[in-house]
């Protein structure tokens, strides 16, 4: 029985060893390292960006922004539509930018190629707050773990050069590109049709299980892509030449319970009337680091109220919402029954 024991905690000693070594990374980008709203300009035919909505024909535009003495930045950009629900069911779908890399040299953007930029699905201040509900799961994602995407929050003003009108200034936030966060880590992405859960670092997987929890997400798979589509759903897969094991990264919070878009459903068949209803899809094969990764977000615990409390931008409605529905995390996580029952029990 001793034997047993002693095999068993050399195993869990060894996945801490592979997750203490996931966690060291170079820097981010420039873009990437600092947390205060970058003020942008944008302009580029936006009229015929929202009403062709195309994903594989690019438009003209430019991006430029204030150096630290007022002197202005202008970048050349080519802009497209991107996304899925959002590319459906918004009236501004998100877009993706693509950098000339040569013309990045020396600027707060250097090293971009292709960024994805998520915006406002409408022009309202109600929907800004999705934005940076949205934002703020990044952020929090990246308290929990050095091994995630970053995003950086801008205030952009949008020049419709098809119209004779004032830009329009809103939140936004960019993200991280998963080959930037791959050079960042020594990692290579791992393109498959399918994975199996044996092969994704359980200690890794089951944090992201829980994350997913405390945001309330249910849109993701890290096994598998929506019907026709390679893997994974929501996530993005790694692999790195210290561990056999997948390294499993997720994105795309915006159908969570968190960012509680109006727009957002959850799948018919997981029987849960609103986002907002959590629901743990973790595996039962973690349910041995169930402990381990909640120890890891009760730790975290005041840096992510924190995150909330000092978000700028937040209303105060907002700010009570988001610090409500951490609080029921919380107080579920503190209950051994509780945790039982809508986690360990709930496993899939």
């Amino acid at each position: 029985m001793t034997s047993i024991k002693c095999v068993t905690t050399l195993i869990a000693l060894a996945f801490l060893a592979t997750s203490a070594r996931a966690e060291v990374s170079e820097s981010p980008d420039p873009l990437f390292q600092a947390n205060d709203p970058l003020r942008v300009y944008l302009s580029g035919p936006f009229s015929t960006l929202i009403k062709e909505r195309s994903k594989e024909d690019y438009l003209p535009g430019t991006i430029s922004y204030e150096n630290d003495d007022g002197t202005p930045v202008p970048l050349d950009v080519q802009i497209r539509t991107r996304g899925h629900n959002r590319h459906q069911n918004c009236k501004y779908p998100p877009v993706l930018l693509n950098f000339k890399k040569k013309q990045t040299r020396g600027t707060i953007f250097e090293g971009q190629n292709k960024l994805k930029l998520v915006i406002p699905c409408k022009y309202s201040s109600r929907y800004e707050q999705h934005v940076l509900r949205e934002y703020l799961t990044y952020r929090i994602f990246n308290a929990v773990t050095n091994l995630s995407f970053r995003a950086r929050l801008l205030q952009v003003s949008f020049e419709n050069i098809e119209k004779d009108k004032e830009p329009e200034v809103r939140y936004a936030f960019l993200i991280e590109h998963k080959k930037r966060l791959a050079d960042r880590y020594g990692m290579e992405e791992l393109k498959i049709e399918r994975a199996k859960v044996k092969d994704i670092a359980p200690d890794r997987l089951n944090l992201t299980s829980v994350f997913q929890y405390l945001i309330g997400n249910t849109d993701f798979s890290p096994v598998a892509g929506p019907p026709g589509d390679n893997c994974c759903h929501n996530y993005v897969l790694f692999n790195r030449e210290d561990t056999d094991l997948i390294l499993p990264i997720p994105y795309d919070f915006d159908q969570s319970g968190f960012v509680d878009a109006p727009y957002a459903s959850p799948a018919p068949q997981f029987k849960i009337r609103s986002v907002r209803t959590r629901l743990y899809r973790g595996r039962c094969a973690n349910n041995a680091y169930m402990d381990q990764s909640l120890q890891r977000f009760k730790e975290k615990r005041p840096e992510i109220y924190a995150l909330i409390n000092e978000q700028e931008g937040l209303t105060d409605g907002t700010r009570k919402a988001l610090t409500k529905y951490m609080d029921a995390f919380y107080k579920l996580i503190n209950d051994p029954e509780d945790v039982e029952r809508y986690l360990l029990d709930k496993c899939i």
